[in-house]
């Protein structure tokens, strides 16, 4: 009986259809046009789980509202250093996305990116006080110049009418403005680079393909065993280096590759939900991205917002997200992820954040406990003329928040993005969320100067990064000249305010 397994080569295999796999592949094809790349998805369209505009807890994260950026100390010291790494990331972003657009590479800007002002809005004295020192330590970096803070009543009724519609003029808040955000539908932006890439020849997107084991040959290449979902067929991709981007499902096949530097990684899943505005009227009196300050104990992706976005074409307005607790890794998941993926090399750092994590386990008891009621008086902290018919639940994304093992305290909870790269520069596996997508040039580029070295130090590579990312090399917030011309040129190729 003849073996029916078909067999593919290549030099780079891709996992997961997210914003993290275009962005690596598109930026390897163009630093070398002939390398051949394989991806494959287990759902049937590209950017269905976290890149999607519904499932992504913040469109656009350039730490310019975000709080939980911006960490205080007990003794009230505001530590601008997150902040300012991410939005550094984020310029990076846009200077890649500029050169797609001026190279035709995908459509118009306004399908994926457009101009709208990030606000940070509190309330009470101490939380003003906060808003106040946290201006202070962002305004003087070149970042963060054109931000702008305000306790004035009437200002603030200006910047964002429907928070401020029903409050009282003797109320203390405060609010920062940066006129200069934006709106990215990373969805969008995802399918646009693969709708190019996948023209490109030696590239091969599958879909409904589930990537089953991963090992590591003798002489350093991978062979992985793929199932066709559609038609139940086996598939081997023999490659040179893999990538896992497959969000919350990076974590099991990070560990079915069996690596040292995947041991002692845990996850742990919070799922979301969205209240969804359904009142055309309410929508269009919103224009801003307003956020607040996350409960004690709440995941960064949880930090409330009322957010205006761009879906599918339409405005949107949608509040939240509320979090959960699933054991899916996945929005499209199995409940038996988060089980199956606890091993003898991670249970010690699982246990060990789960008891040091406290404060999460119950904020998380606490909103999925919430009822409607519960939910639309959260909102009416942000938007106090809210009437429950105006709003629908909608179910957001899911995120897996990574576990790993420490010396110190056995295991602890990460709510950012970690690489795990091994020694040879074979395997990256991408684990964790926020901000993800809106670094993701930033984090694909290291990566590339990690399991490429030799061609990344090459002119001719080095030349080619400079051509995409003008500004790569050079830190922007030490280089104000740069980062104004940066900004002008990335704001007219993508038709935005500077």
């Amino acid at each position: 009986m003849s073996d029916k397994t078909v067999r593919t080569n290549s030099e780079v295999v891709l996992i997961g259809a997210g914003i993290m796999s275009a962005t690596l592949g598109l930026i390897l094809k163009e630093l070398q046009p002939d390398i051949k790349i394989e991806i494959y998805e287990r759902l049937d369209i590209a950017a269905a789980e976290s890149s999607d505009a519904w499932n992504n807890a913040g469109t656009g994260h350039s730490a310019f509202c975000e709080l939980n950026y911006t960490p205080e100390s007990e003794d009230g010291i505001i530590n601008p250093k997150k902040a300012i790494s991410i939005a550094e990331s984020f310029e990076v972003s846009r200077q890649f996305w500029a050169y797609l657009v001026q190279e035709n590479k995908v459509p118009s800007p306004e399908n994926f990116i457009k101009s709208i002002p990030h606000l940070s809005f509190v309330w009470g004295e101490k939380n003003v006080a906060y808003l106040k020192t946290r201006f202070e330590a962002l305004h003087s970096n070149p970042l963060f110049k054109d931000m702008i803070f305000s306790t004035d009543f009437a200002e603030l009724k200006k910047w964002m009418p429907l928070v401020m519609e029903g409050r009282k003029e003797s109320d203390k808040v405060a609010a920062t403005s940066m006129a200069i955000g934006t709106d990215v539908n990373f969805g969008e932006l995802t399918r646009s680079i693969f709708g190019y890439l996948t023209k490109l020849e030696g590239v091969t997107i599958h879909f409904n393909h589930e990537v089953q084991k991963l090992k590591q040959r003798d002489d350093k290449s991978w062979r992985i065993k793929i199932t066709d979902v559609a038609t139940g067929q086996t598939k081997k991709a023999y490659t040179k280096f893999v990538f896992i981007g497959a969000g919350g499902g990076s974590l099991p096949l990070l560990e079915k590759a069996n690596v040292p530097e995947g041991k002692g990684y845990g996850g742990f899943p919070v799922s979301g939900q969205w209240l969804k505005c359904i009142n055309p009227e309410v929508i269009a009196k919103h224009q801003a991205k307003v956020y607040g300050k996350a409960s004690v104990g709440a995941p960064p992706m949880s930090v409330p917002h009322i957010d205006s976005r761009m879906i599918n074409g339409e405005k949107a307005l949608l509040f939240g997200p509320f979090a959960g607790f699933s054991t899916r890794f996945l929005k499209n998941g199995s409940y038996s992820d988060l089980p199956l993926s606890i091993k003898t090399d991670n249970i010690i750092p699982m246990v060990a954040a789960g008891i040091k994590n406290i404060p999460l386990t119950r904020y998380l008891i606490q909103q999925v406990r919430q009822s409607p009621k519960d939910r639309i008086n959260a909102l009416k902290e942000y938007v106090p003329s809210a009437k429950s018919k105006d709003w629908v639940l909608e179910r957001a994304g899911q995120r897996v928040q990574v576990i790993k093992k420490d010396e110190k305290e056995g295991g602890i909870l990460e709510f950012g993005t970690e690489v795990i790269t091994t020694a040879d520069g074979t395997l990256s596996v991408l684990l964790g969320a926020s901000p993800g997508a809106s670094t993701a040039v930033s984090i694909m580029v290291d990566l590339i100067g990690r399991c490429f070295k030799d061609q990344f130090e090459t002119p001719e590579w080095q030349e080619k990064l400079k051509t995409m990312i003008p500004s790569f090399g050079q830190n922007l917030n030490d280089n104000p000249d740069l980062l104004t011309k940066v900004r002008q040129e990335t704001a007219t190729v993508l038709k935005l305010n500077n």
